[in-house]
């Protein structure tokens, strides 16, 4: 664990923000069927882009990783955009997501391996407030034949089957596989083999 943080603290350590200042693009498109207004977690958020987009759209948000140096980031672009967001560097592993405490959940491309995966999973369901959603965009496995982002570990790779069989008790409004165009960041950019999911309490 203390490498993956040191991996991702020298990552976020370039200047430029390395996913981009935008939110991502899936998340933007849904955000006219999120709840209006609450609170907004935004997990392994790295350097804010879309805690500060769903703070603009009015929530109340908490960003949470294991990098402080991405977490800085994601402070500066909430001043530099004229919100405000709460940070939380802590990983995965140790974050409690909480009862029914939670108006959206977002999870974007979250490199996460199999049994971390299926425990977040069921905090999210837990941690969700009736009528409450969760955001997903994740690469596939055929992502490692584009090789346009997302690593070479195909275990922390999810499609629909997957998520059918680990993210139960919430209904999807979507769930759909897909390859994309993505322009988001100097580490996600080109056709991409992507699966999102909408996900509602």
């Amino acid at each position: 664990m203390v490498e993956w943080k040191q991996m991702w603290d020298e990552r976020y350590s370039e200047k430029e923000y390395i996913y981009g200042r935008e939110p991502n693009e899936f998340l933007a498109s849904v955000t006219d069927r999120l709840p209006q207004g609450g609170r907004a977690l935004c997990l392994a958020e790295g350097e804010g882009r879309n805690a500060v987009w769903l703070a603009k759209q009015g929530f109340d948000v908490v960003a949470v990783d294991m990098s402080a140096v991405g977490l800085a980031k994601a402070e500066q672009l909430a001043e530099d955009e004229g919100v405000s967001i709460e940070t939380v560097c802590t990983d995965l592993e140790n974050f409690e997501i909480g009862h029914e405490q939670w108006d959206v959940i977002v999870v974007i491309f979250v490199p996460v391996q199999p049994a971390l995966r299926k425990k977040i999973y069921q905090s999210v369901r837990d941690g969700l407030k009736a009528g409450g959603k969760f955001v997903i965009e994740m690469y596939t496995p055929r992502q490692l034949e584009k090789g346009t982002g997302g690593g070479s570990d195909i275990n922390v790779m999810v499609d629909e089957s997957i998520i059918r069989k680990e993210l139960v008790g919430l209904d999807y409004e979507i769930l759909e596989e897909m390859d994309r165009e993505i322009i988001e960041g100097s580490y996600h950019t080109g056709d991409s083999a992507v699966i999102q999911v909408l996900a509602v309490k």
